[in-house]
């Protein structure tokens, strides 16, 4: 079993309203899924939902996601809906959801309105998950040189260290600082080995982590190439170097701390990643 929410102009992402009216129980489901005159929304949360839009035009733009009801409460004529994505489940093509229709046991008129052409909130029965396993998998890009963990598990108190180890002590210290005034772990490559090659612990350390901070100083290959791989993985980056010049065009509109070697300088790194890691935590 599982809820289909069809909405005019799609779904915001967290919370919506849905006409009272426009929530189908059919005769048959009533002792199931009714509690007097309304339905029974406890037993509608227990079930996995779809969040579709009513299909435009040809549908090619438009998605539909996977998730859960996480609250619901009626407010006049209308029921609040909380809800969230599922986010191990890519969004579906509306193309794709309507040619599953048949397997989802969603019944398509040849004539008159569509289940995707209005709005509406209905209770199908089919296995939801089973259907998207067997009848549809969207593609996956998947790297070759190193293993992303699936789940992805993010800590939102690990900070990472992307930069040149030798001569960069001082530097790193003051990393760590500013990661542990907010409250943050710190790590770096070369304090980690937890598998056979240290290019899957530098990648599980950037993907592990809520921030990455990347030292361009001496434009260090090894920097460069982590840096790309927490950019693709969407991380919060903060780029820091003691050269401007250090930075490559690509990357040289982004906003980045410049500092001094020396230990006045080392102390102001420390103050501008402090405020810099408190920024970025209010929004992670």
């Amino acid at each position: 079993m599982f809820n289909l929410l069809v909405m005019a102009g799609g779904w915001n992402g967290r919370r919506d309203d849905v006409s009272l009216g426009r929530i189908y129980i059919e005769r048959e489901q009533e002792p199931d899924w009714k509690t007097g005159n309304l339905p029974n929304f406890d037993r509608m949360r227990t079930i996995p939902a779809i969040f579709a839009p009513e299909t435009r035009g040809d549908g090619a733009d438009q998605f539909a996601r996977v998730g859960e009801i996480t609250n619901s409460r009626v407010q006049g004529g209308n029921v609040v809906v909380e809800y969230r994505y599922d986010p191990d489940i890519p969004p579906i093509p509306q193309n794709d959801l309507i040619a599953l229709a048949p397997a989802l046991g969603i019944h398509i008129p040849r004539k008159g309105f569509g289940p995707f052409e209005h709005s509406h909130w209905a209770i199908q029965d089919a296995d939801l998950f089973r259907v998207l396993m067997a009848e549809w998998r969207q593609p996956v890009r998947q790297p070759t040189v190193f293993q992303l963990e699936t789940p992805q598990r993010v800590n939102p108190d690990l900070l990472s260290a992307m930069m040149p180890f030798a001569g960069f002590n001082a530097a790193w210290e003051a990393i760590q600082r500013a990661a542990t005034a907010n409250g943050m772990q710190s790590g770096r490559a070369d304090n980690r080995w937890d598998y056979p090659a240290i290019i899957q612990d530098v990648v599980a350390l950037i993907d592990q982590a809520a921030i990455v901070v990347c030292d361009c100083t001496g434009k260090n290959a090894n920097v460069f190439y982590e840096m790309g791989i927490a950019h693709a993985l969407g991380k919060e980056v903060v780029i820091i170097t003691q050269n401007p010049a250090d930075i490559p065009f690509d990357i040289a509109h982004l906003r980045h701390i410049r500092y001094l070697g020396n230990d006045q300088g080392v102390q102001q790194l420390e103050t501008d990643l402090t405020a810099r890691i408190r920024t970025l935590k209010e929004t992670i």
